[in-house]
């Protein structure tokens, strides 16, 4: 019996995106969902209260970064995830794959997994299905993700093939080494980089293993938003309808509508934390440099449409202070709003969605914020 459950609650009539709920171990949610990212067991500047205020139902952790430290041993010795960081809501962890080819520069990739130098110390460590799959069920998520390799953009055919091959085989290893299955979904990753013939053949690779839930890797990576709405229009058809899709590492409003259009449930990326922490914000009339002087005396919301704590106690004049500054509470309250913008934009997509005006909705938010209709 799979730990999750996905439940398909309506079909938008206009655009064919998905409404459900996802039943995990700790807690339901529904879809379409963004996911916070806490990479080190706590997403940057909030608390677990405040992610419940702006509705985080589920959030994500890095394998990579807790197997280097603290180490999943003493996580599991603290109870697991979700006791250690005091969050009782839904985790995902991913499998350290991206981390492994994205952070560290000295790599040898072979069959039986990843040699890598750690990003902290340059000390040498192995990452393979099973180890990935073994640190993983002593985190204790809810949702874990198969070990597989993320291919830069661009990347020749061939080697995307090679990779996609060997990802298919890494999975079925995740598969066999996976212990928990009552506890912890275990999700299969389509590979296949911006091929559309590789992106068919990894998911039926991926769906032949029979999982409780697929991602789209591999994506979002610097390639063109057509060539990744392309891949993702040849690649989610082929998922099962009755299983939930994960986009890996998407996070920008407009890849969220776009995403959510084509079939995608759940959605994760660094990005709303990580430009908040540099002071830019986003606003329902598209990205605002909250650092700007013209903000100076700017009295206003940051946001005068946003619900957050930080919008309904803080003006832009008094938060561009804090980063002038150097205030760590200029950092947070960017990171709150930030990061209740993208909560509160999946809200009104599933209201688009329940309303059946996905399309209508794509025009007005992309028109509002900015972006190429």
């Amino acid at each position: 019996m799979s730990a999750i459950r996905y439940e398909l609650i309506k079909t938008c009539k206009q655009s064919g995106a998905r409404l459900g709920r996802i039943h995990t171990p700790h807690g339901s949610f529904e879809t379409p969902v963004f996911m916070p990212v806490g990479t080190q067991a706590t997403v940057k500047g909030m608390s677990p209260d405040e992610l419940k205020e702006i509705g985080a139902k589920i959030i994500l952790s890095n394998t990579y970064h807790l197997f280097l430290r603290p180490g999943a041993e003493l996580v599991q010795q603290a109870g697991g995830l979700h006791k250690f960081m005091n969050w009782d809501g839904a985790v995902l962890t991913d499998s350290g794959g991206f981390q492994v080819f994205s952070l560290s520069k000295l790599r040898d990739i072979k069959e039986e997994g990843v040699t890598f130098r750690s990003h902290i110390d340059g000390s040498k460590k192995f990452m393979s299905p099973e180890i990935s799959i073994e640190v993983q069920n002593m985190l204790g998520a809810d949702i874990i993700m198969c070990f597989d390799e993320c291919v830069p953009y661009p990347c020749d055919f061939d080697y995307a093939k090679r990779s996609l091959e060997m990802t298919t085989r890494w999975a079925k290893r995740c598969k066999e080494a996976h212990k928990r299955t009552d506890l912890q979904a275990l999700f299969g990753i389509v590979q296949g980089s911006t091929y559309p013939e590789l992106r068919k053949e990894s998911a039926k690779q991926i769906v032949d293993l029979d999982f409780p839930g697929y991602a789209v890797g591999g994506l979002s990576v610097g390639e063109p938003a057509e060539i990744m709405n392309e891949m993702l229009e040849v690649t989610v058809p082929l998922l099962p309808k009755e299983k939930p899709r994960y986009l890996m590492g998407v996070g920008s409003p407009d890849y969220l509508i776009d995403g959510v259009i084509r079939g995608i449930d759940m959605f994760d990326c660094v990005m709303p934390t990580r430009i908040g922490r540099n002071g830019t914000i986003y606003t329902s009339k598209g990205r605002v440099i909250i650092r700007d002087a013209k903000y100076a005396k700017d009295f206003s919301p940051m946001d005068e449409n946003c619900d957050c704590y930080a919008c309904r106690n803080f003006t832009r004049a008094y938060v561009r202070h804090l980063f002038k500054t150097n205030e760590i509470l200029g950092l947070r309250l960017a990171t709150w709003h930030n990061l209740r913008f993208l909560i509160k934009l999946m809200e009104d997509i599933r209201q688009a969605i329940k309303e059946d005006r996905l399309l209508d909705f794509r025009k007005e938010a992309f028109e509002r914020l900015g972006y190429k209709i």
